[in-house]
Formats: structure tokens, C-alpha cells, sequence
């Protein structure tokens, strides 16, 4: 069966939900870790089960290119091949694709994209309709739509050209999605240009997708503003009864707003990649473990966080892994961050059934921000 999503409370525009897929049903809101390469960096899929993880991520760019979605689809489909019995979505590579496009003017034409591999450099090319049956190799539980990734900052003609091709790719990818068993999900684009946002959302839900995306929030620096109009402008117009996806956003304080704002589901690389470089999250702030302060700290990472690296191990532990270079210093930084944010999401879906959210979010950013263990 396709992923279905059910409405179970609100509370104002945040909505409590449960997603009913193949591995099972989970509540959202929900954060999803990010396995770019059919892994999560440094973890396994029964660590991530014991975060309480539901649906996990994979990259169709990378996994294209290696091992290739024939090798994928011989091994039985990605949860074969990486033994994860969960949920997965595939993005559709478009971000990628588009960090690697020189002459936007040459590269990006109607039938796809012209651009250069990063391991090698050779030349390819990627159209909606391989998007799309990559992911049908993939086999993963949820398919992306591509999409073009203008910057927020694209000036206004060329992110209304963008959105218009969007959304013609969009139907391409609609029309040659022939996996039964795989929800397909279309992507909102627009900048911070609100009546863009309005057409781009009208457009994608006519296409009839099994659940909506918000993109183009997440591309290069877009503020906190452009990334709060953004969803303001984009979620009246998407239905109801379908999940609502946030790209790329892991920011503590940025899932709690677009939770506020009707978003059922948040990616992010944020977590494994803040812990490779000795940093976590608290709810006092993130906090560089390399500091000096921590050297004698046998105190865990969060007192009353219940992830295995809190359970079992001080900062003093920590800090000396991460500058020993010990890999198993990011293992434990990048469970206790990836556990934090899923926590959180835990924490917000409580909020909403006790209808106590706002004040959960000014009380979490109070504190989040009162310390300055980041600065």
C-alpha cells in the first residue's frame, strides 16, 4: 500500500497525525534522519529503531551514481539493501543536481538538467522521467517530485519561469511513476514571493499527489523570515488530508514554528553533521564539546535526555573522543543529536494534543537561546 496520512487533532494550524505505511503507522510531527548514501553516517537501522526513528531518508543523486539503482533493485529494494525495516523516502536529486550546474541559462533546459558529476566530473544529464524511475528501483516508500532549487534570492521573473517549469516536470514525473506500492509527492517552490507560492501550491495540488513538499527554503542562507513567509504563503493552499513535508529544515526552533504553521514532516543533515565537528544540541543551547570547560564535565550531554550516549557516557567521555578523533565520539554525538530533535517532536505532538503549544514554544525558546553555550 501506498503511505496514508490521518488527521487526528489540531490545534490551531499544527495538526496531530498518524502515517500509516508498509512498516507500520507513526504520529507526526516527525523528524527523519537523513541517509544520503542508503546509511544514516556512522549509525545502524537498530540504533536508529531505538531513537524511536520512523521514516528515514535517501539520496537518488548519490545513489545513482553509486552503487546504482540496478544494484539496489537486484538486492530486493533499499530496505533490503540496507536492512532498514522502516519507512523510507527518496528525494528526487534536484538539489544536488542544481549545486552542480554552472550556466543556469545553458544547463537548465525543459527536457532536464545538464551537469557534472562530483566524483568524476563526467557529464550528465537528468530529466524528471529518470528521477522518477530511479526511485521506482529505489523502491523507497515515498518518491520526490523534480524540482528545480532557485535560490530564495532568485530575482522574481526567473523564480515565476522556474515554478512554471516545476510544475510541468511535475506532471512528467506524475505520468511515468508506475510503482504500486510507492507514494509520489509534489514540491512547492515560489522564494518569498507570496502569489509565486499561491500559483505553485494550486498547480502541485491539481496534479493530485499523495502528500506536498515545501521547498526552496533551505538552499543558501535564506533567512528565518523568507523561510516563515514561505510556509505562511504555501500551506492554505494544500489539502488537508494529505502530510506536509518541510525540506531540509533541522533547526530546533525553526520545526517548532513550522509545526506551529500546519507541517506534519522535517529532514535535515544538521544532526550527524554538527556531531563529525563536536557540536550537540541541549535544550540550554547547542554546546562544542571541544570546549576546555568539558574536559573534567562527568556529567552526561543532556541530564535528562534517555539516548543511549546520555544513558552511558559524560561530556568528559565525549570530548576526548572528538579530539582523539575517535569515530565513536561522533557515533555518540550524532545519536544524542538525532534523538533530541525526534524527542522534540514527541515533546510538540503533546503540546498539541494538551493544546499548550505556544507556550511550549516560548518556553523551549527561552531557554534554547537564554544560553550562550554556542556563541
Amino acid at each position: 500500500m501506498k503511505v496514508k496520512y490521518e488527521l487526528i487533532d489540531t490545534c490551531d494550524k499544527a495538526r496531530l497525525g498518524k502515517l500509516h505505511t508498509n512498516y507500520g503507522t507513526f504520529e507526526t510531527p516527525m523528524f527523519m534522519p537523513v541517509g544520503t548514501q542508503a546509511t544514516v553516517k556512522t549509525l545502524s537501522p537498530e540504533e536508529l529503531k531505538d531513537m524511536h526513528s520512523a521514516v528515514i531518508l535517501s539520496n537518488t543523486y548519490h545513489l545513482w551514481l553509486r552503487p546504482g539503482e540496478d544494484i539496489v533493485n537486484k538486492a530486493g529494494g533499499l530496505h533490503q539493501f540496507m536492512n532498514y525495516d522502516g519507512p523510507i523516502l527518496t528525494d528526487c536529486g534536484g538539489y544536488q543536481v542544481f549545486s552542480l550546474v554552472k550556466n543556469k541559462k545553458k544547463d537548465i533546459v525543459e527536457e532536464g538538467v545538464h551537469f557534472k558529476s562530483h566524483l568524476d566530473g563526467r557529464a550528465l544529464f537528468l530529466t524528471p522521467e529518470l528521477s522518477i524511475q530511479i526511485q521506482n528501483k529505489l523502491d523507497s516508500d515515498i518518491a520526490m517530485s523534480f524540482d528545480e532549487c532557485p535560490a530564495a534570492s532568485a530575482p522574481y521573473d526567473y523564480m515565476k519561469n522556474s515554478i512554471e517549469r516545476t510544475l510541468r516536470w511535475a506532471k512528467r514525473c506524475k505520468d511515468v511513476h508506475n510503482n504500486p506500492r510507492q507514494a509520489l509527492f509534489g514540491i512547492v517552490q515560489g522564494g518569498a514571493y507570496e502569489d509565486l507560492r499561491k500559483i505553485s501550491a494550486l498547480g502541485t495540488v491539481a496534479l493530485d499527489f499523495d502528500g506536498y513538499a515545501i521547498g526552496g527554503v533551505a538552499n543558501d542562507g535564506e533567512s528565518k523570515e523568507d523561510m516563515y513567509a514561505a510556509l505562511d504563503y504555501s500551506i492554505p493552499y494544500l489539502p488537508t488530508d494529505k502530510p506536509r513535508y518541510l525540506m531540509g529544515v533541522g533547526d530546533p526552533i525553526d520545526i517548532i514554528e513550522g509545526v506551529i504553521r500546519g507541517v506534519d514532516m522535517f529532514d535535515c543533515v544538521l544532526p550527524t553533521r554538527l556531531a563529525r565537528h563536536g557540536n550537540c544540541y541541549t535544550k540550554d543551547g547547542k554546546i562544542n564539546i571541544k570546549n576546555q570547560k568539558y574536559k573534567e564535565d562527568f556529567t552526561p550531554l543532556e541530564e535528562d535526555c534517555d539516548c543511549y550516549a546520555c544513558t552511558h557516557y559524560t561530556k568528559a567521555y565525549i570530548r576526548h573522543l572528538i579530539t582523539a578523533d575517535e569515530t565513536f565520539g561522533a557515533r555518540l554525538l550524532s545519536i544524542h543529536n538525532i534523538r533530541f530533535l525526534i524527542r522534540l517532536t514527541e515533546e510538540l505532538r503533546e503540546a498539541i494534543k494538551n493544546n499548550t503549544l505556544l507556550a511550549y514554544r516560548d518556553s523551549f525558546i527561552q531557554r534554547y537561546r537564554g544560553n550562550k553555550n554556542d556563541k
